[in-house]
């Protein structure tokens, strides 16, 4: 109990700023905006915050258990929104054109990363947020490689900059490229990052195209799993090689560093998959982990220096652009490639 005491403060100051950035997501969404997700308002919210008020001993507790253990049970809760058979039901060119982004995102993105002088971390959780589902990404990695809360700010920061510019310049290519509700579907869905953003953009082309997108995001979202365990292995071989060079006799080992709450997010995606969660009950569990997610990151806003993000931030703000216009370009590369765009279809 007395523990519990210890994390209230700090717990309920982030689910208060998560409330107001859900309400005016709400909002924005009813006048029919959709440009920024409650995530993104959630952090700057908290980073707003934390420029006038800095976590003293009574908040850092629970807004430290906010930002690492309520975002991994977040996580967890995610998995029972992702359908495995959802791949299946995709089909093979929308595959295809993902492993394309994808090795774009963490092949070219790591050496741009590098020639911009950028922290391996912070690069890394960039490029993780543009190929795979940003916020989501970025916070079912930053644990596994302790990435600081400003890297996971930058990372966020990045995504989300070109993402509002997306969700506006998207549907004008797509008509003036003359592509299909299909290929539309797929582009917006393979190479738009956030979820909100992803829905925005594909309903804003046409209802089919929404539908499309937003299909194509949640296998995209799938490719979290295998990310997050090439990160752990990453992870255990840095600090192997750490403390060799420090002479130290500590062994590293994998179950230190293994994201164990993946496996929780794997065995909530296995139920929804084998039918075991209702499709209600499976929706009140996603919207309970945007929910805390939002609040995780409404933490980690509050333990960010606003001042310092952006003294800083020039070049994730770069790496963010350049990745992301790269992805945008080889996602309709490929589809032309493969006959889908412009006026294909994926039957």
């Amino acid at each position: 109990m007395k523990t519990v005491t210890k994390l209230l403060p700090g717990c309920a100051i982030a689910l208060v700023l998560a409330a107001i950035a859900k309400g005016l997501e709400s909002w924005e969404a009813s006048a029919g905006l959709h440009l920024i997700g409650a995530s993104v308002i959630a952090l700057f919210l908290g980073m707003i915050v934390n420029r006038f008020y800095k976590p003293n001993d009574t908040t850092k507790p629970g807004i430290r258990f906010t930002s690492k253990k309520i975002l991994k049970f977040a996580i967890i809760l995610l998995g029972a929104s992702l359908n495995i058979t959802t791949v299946l039901t995709v089909g093979k060119f929308s595959l295809t054109v993902m492993l394309f982004t994808l090795a774009t995102c963490f092949g070219l993105g790591y050496f741009i990363g590098k020639a911009l002088g950028l922290n391996w971390k912070t690069s890394s959780l960039i490029n993780a947020g543009t190929g795979i589902c940003g916020g989501s990404a970025i916070a079912a990695i930053a644990p596994v490689i302790d990435a600081t809360d400003m890297d996971v700010a930058y990372g966020l920061s990045a995504t989300f900059l070109f993402d509002m510019v997306m969700v506006v310049v998207f549907p004008i290519l797509g008509r003036k490229l003359g592509l299909s509700d299909a290929a539309f579907g797929l582009w917006a869905g393979t190479a738009v990052n956030d979820t909100s953003s992803v829905v925005a953009t594909g309903y804003a082309f046409s209802e089919a195209a929404g539908d499309f997108a937003t299909m194509v995001k949640l296998t995209r979202t799938l490719a979290i799993i295998p990310t997050v365990l090439v990160f752990a292995a990453i992870s255990l071989r840095l600090k192997r090689k750490e403390a060799q060079s420090e002479g130290a006799s500590v062994k590293v080992n994998m179950k230190s560093v293994f994201p164990w709450f993946i496996l929780g997010f794997l065995a909530m995606s296995g139920l929804t998959s084998l039918g075991l969660i209702p499709a209600a009950l499976a929706a009140a569990l996603k919207s309970v982990s945007k929910f805390l997610m939002v609040a995780a990151l409404a933490a980690i806003g509050l333990n960010t220096d606003l001042k310092a993000l952006c003294k800083s931030g020039a070049k994730p703000m770069l790496h963010g652009f350049i990745i992301s216009l790269l992805v945008v370009l080889v996602a309709i590369g490929v589809e032309y490639m493969l006959g889908i765009a412009p006026t294909g279809t994926l039957a």
